[in-house]
């Protein structure tokens, strides 16, 4: 039990134009934590200025601020060389902790010194569950299965038809032990970082929470989901004003990683398909924004 009423965390927040929600997002950890850095992505908003206005005294606050985009990654790593505690919370700005959640985190985080990371719920504005909190790895058969809606075979063979979306599963009692969190909230032990390297900078933006997962199963330090530590996330907060870039990178990412972890565990014949449908996917996804586009330019003004 900690005798102080800030828990040892270090929590780097990556902001790239989040709004009054980067605010929101910092006042509620201050309430929690050590310390709290900033690494400002080139932001072209107000979030920073709104920051400097209501927290300039905040001695527990400190904000790196860039003068271009570095990506997610990079901003991750930039921040933890300044974090100080032994544990680090890498935290999205567009999320918000529930009382006693970073608590809850920690507690379970120390229960077991083989425990590398931990995530906690993450739900919606509405209190649904969402996506990616708790997930498998999306190998190429899995991202397959997904894909071409294979998994509602899973209740006949569940391991063949795995479907790596475990948040479509009843959300456990306890702590459980998975493959993979998400990027927007990952408390972090600083001897599983040292061992296991900083996040990779060759991806900008998605897919690196998959890469970092990857590594810490590699090194053999678990990754636990923990349900009874709920944080709102209101996502897309940072990438609703630029989707084509958004997407470019998401999948150039997904390339990268299939690339680094399967190109010599699967045939260069699927590894092949693998790529060329995360092009096709993107392909697609261009057309959908460049049709709402449209959509939006040809709606009557008075709708």
């Amino acid at each position: 039990m900690h005798t102080s009423k800030h828990e040892p965390v270090s929590v780097v927040i990556v902001n790239h134009n989040a709004g009054l929600l980067l605010t929101e997002c910092i006042l509620a950890v201050l309430e929690k934590a050590q310390q709290v850095i900033v690494v400002d992505n080139a932001s072209s908003d107000s979030s920073l200025s709104d920051l400097d206005t209501k927290l300039s005294a905040e001695s527990r606050l400190h904000i790196i601020r860039l003068s271009k985009n570095v990506g997610f990654a990079a901003g991750c790593n930039l921040g933890y060389q300044e974090a100080t505690s032994p544990y680090i919370l890498f935290l999205n700005p567009d999320c918000i902790l529930n009382s006693g959640s970073l608590q809850r985190m920690v507690q379970v985080l120390e229960s077991d010194p083989h425990i590398g990371m931990v995530g906690g719920y993450l739900i919606n504005p509405d209190g649904s569950e969402q996506g990616g909190g708790r997930r498998a790895i999306p190998t190429p058969w899995r991202a397959f299965v997904r894909a071409f809606g294979l998994y509602r075979l899973a209740r006949y063979w569940p391991q063949l038809f795995f479907d790596f979306h475990l948040d479509k599963q009843p959300l456990p009692q306890a702590p459980v032990e998975v493959e993979a969190i998400s990027g927007a909230l990952m408390l972090v032990r600083r001897e599983a970082i040292d061992d296991v390297d900083s996040w990779d900078e060759n991806y900008f933006l998605h897919c690196e929470d998959l890469d970092w997962c990857m590594r810490f199963k590699q090194k053999n330090w678990k990754i636990v989901f923990v349900p009874d530590a709920p944080v709102t996330h209101f996502q897309g907060t940072c990438s609703r004003s630029r989707p084509f870039f958004v997407a470019w990178h998401k999948h150039k990412g997904m390339r990268r990683f299939y690339r680094k972890f399967f190109q010599h565990q699967y045939p260069r014949a699927l590894m092949g398909l693998v790529t060329f449908a995360i092009w096709l996917r993107f392909g697609i996804t261009v057309i959908r924004y460049s049709l709402e586009d449209c959509y939006k330019l040809l709606k009557p003004k008075h709708e």
